[in-house]
Order: C-alpha cells, then structure tokens, then sequence
C-alpha cells in the first residue's frame, strides 16, 4: 500500500535503486546518508506498493549565516531541504512534500527555506516556484554548481499559492462550510473530538495535500472569491447515538483559490481534467453532476492548516456566537468570530499574518 513515513534515516534501505541518482549527482551520498543514520536523524519517505520507494525529504533548520552559496543568506533562522526527490508517476506527491516542507518552516517559525538544485530537474524547479520559491543564488561544489531557490517566509506576497500556508484572516471574507463525514474523511485528516490533540508534522495521511475541489449545492458559493477563509466544518457522524451538539466538529481552515459553476465547463473532458484530481467524489458523480447540469458550485481551495484542537457545535456556539438557527452548511463568520476560532482551535499563532 502506498504510505508515507516519518522516520529515521537508519530504517531506510539505502541500496534501494530510489536512490541512485542522488549517488550519481552527489559522490558523497551514502556517506552522508550513512552519518544522519548514526545520528538518528529522521525524514519523510513514501513507498509505493511493494514497500519501493517513490519519495524521499530530509529537512534541517540552521542558524546563522549561510555563507556557502553566492550571494549568502544573512544571520537567520533558515530551514534546509537538504534532499528532495520524487519520482512523479502522475500523482500529487510533490504536493504533500511541498506542504510538509512550509509545515515545517511555519512551525519552526524561520525566516527562509532554502533549496539547492541542479539546473536539469526542471519538473521540480516548476513545483517549487508555484509555492513562492525564487532563484536566489549558486552554490559551487564538488558536484558542480547547483541554483539555489529561496522562498521568504513571514510575509505574505498577495498571491494564494504563494502565500500558502500562511492564512490572511484580514484579507477577504471568512465562511464556515459543512461537509458530510463521509466527503470530509476522504480529503481532510481524519477529525477528532475536541479534546484530543493533532500533531500536523506527524500527519503523513494520502489526504494531507495542498489542494482540495469540493462541489457545493449551496448557491451562496458562487459568491467566493480568490482570499476568502474558509473553516470546514464535519457534520454529525452519528456514532454512538451522539448528537450533532457533541459529534460535529470544526476541524480546518482553508483558502479559496476560486469558485465555478459547472456550466462555466465546456465539455465533459475539460471539468474532468479539473475537478478529478483534487476532488471527493468518484468517476460516477462527477459524470452525473456533469451530464445533469445540476446548479452546483466547484470550490478549490488550499489546504493551509487543520485546528489543534477541533471545535464542537456546542463550543461553536457558546463560545463562538454563531447562532443555532441557522443553516450551517454555508454560513458567514464575523472577523471576531474567526478570530476566536483559531484561539479556541489552538491554531498555531505562526500561520496567521495580519
């Protein structure tokens, strides 16, 4: 089964051929490789079926200078990606390294990440710049001279993907939006109650990906725009008999990147391409929504953090304000009450710009 893992260099098999390429570009690998794992240093590794490898990030955070690179980067807090591959087989695995990479600077509260890479991995120098990375320098090496791309962290660049994972409560409208569990469960982490903990860096679920489609039958959601928060919200479960008060849950915040009705598709080809690889809903549905012309809205948004500690509909409510009476498949949250519930969700203050 395809995984990802966090874990420690000394549980990964070095002579798997994943890596023969990096030994091939860097003369130095396996003893490098072979130093973190004495060290126990650990990194995100995705295996396909039969436990291959597909996917291999090692990160370090460094303070100081680094004066290894031309021109270098000034005393700071700085997060190396110090290896980066993906062998991409079409799949968004990129994606979920790209999160866990601005995850790790957001939390670590850096002022930059650094990458260096060499000039012919184009695919990765075009995933790394859509999230904000800028060619900052060289670095001259027994390798050979690698760019090295920068992405600045704490300041917000006016542009969603570039801004990722950073939330903006001032900027644009904020919503809450229902989803039914059995949607939710199959984009976003699997929810918790509100008095259980979640860890984002130890999140390696298949759904902790940047980009999420949801397709709405709300009307109102034609009306987002590119910038507006949205706070996702689990509808009742149902287990155990609970009720919504106790089982439904406010579990993420996201960012909407832009809103579409299906009829702005030509054909069926063209939503296909669009909505399939980042949606919850299956061939079959999307087919029918397609075919029906059913008034629904396709909202993309980025993935830009789950809550600490998720809220209960009866904490929305007492402590929040928002309002019993009404619907809350799609409701309109004050800047207050968004304040208030990235507090109660224990949101980590470094993912908020003001």
């Amino acid at each position: 089964m395809k995984n990802l893992k966090y874990c420690v260099f000394g549980d990964v098999d070095l002579a798997d051929k994943f890596f023969d390429s990096l030994k091939e570009d860097y003369a130095e690998f396996s003893d490098w490789f072979e130093r973190k794992a004495a060290s126990q240093e650990m990194a995100y590794v995705f295996y396909r079926a039969r436990e291959e490898i597909d996917g291999f990030l090692y990160l370090k955070t460094e303070v100081g200078v680094v004066a290894d690179i031309v021109p270098p980067l000034a005393y700071g807090r700085h997060l190396k990606v110090g290896t980066l591959k993906i062998n991409a087989h079409g799949t968004k695995l990129g994606e979920r390294f790209i999160k866990k990479i601005l995850d790790h600077a957001v939390l670590d509260g850096v002022d930059d990440v650094y990458v260096t890479v060499f000039e012919k991995h184009e695919n990765l120098i075009d995933l790394i710049t859509r999230y904000g990375f800028e060619r900052h320098a060289e670095k001259q090496g027994r390798n050979g001279v690698e760019l090295v791309f920068l992405r600045k962290m704490k300041e917000a660049q006016g542009d969603v993907l570039k801004d990722y994972p950073y939330i903006l409560p001032d900027h644009g409208n904020a919503f809450l939006l229902g989803i039914y569990p059995q949607y939710h469960t199959r984009f976003l982490p699997d929810s918790k109650l509100h008095n259980e903990s979640f860890d984002i860096l130890k999140d390696v679920s298949h759904t902790n990906s940047i980009h999420k489609i949801f397709i709405s039958g709300v009307a109102a959601t034609g009306k987002l725009s590119a910038g507006d928060i949205l706070v996702m919200y689990r509808t009742n479960d149902g287990k155990g008999g609970g009720k919504a008060y106790y089982r439904s849950v406010a579990t993420s915040i996201c960012v909407v990147e832009e809103a579409r009705k299906i009829k702005s598709f030509d054909t069926k080809g063209e939503f296909m391409r669009y909505v399939k690889p980042y949606s919850v809903f299956d061939s079959a549905e999307l087919e029918d929504y397609f075919h029906n012309k059913k008034r629904r809205t396709i909202i993309k948004f980025t993935y830009n953090a789950a809550l600490t500690k998720r809220i209960i509909r009866g904490n929305l409510i007492q402590e929040i304000g928002i309002s019993s009476k009404s619907r809350w498949d799609f409701l309109k949250l004050t800047k207050e009450q968004l304040y208030q519930i990235i507090q109660v969700g224990e949101l980590n203050e470094n993912f908020i710009i003001n």
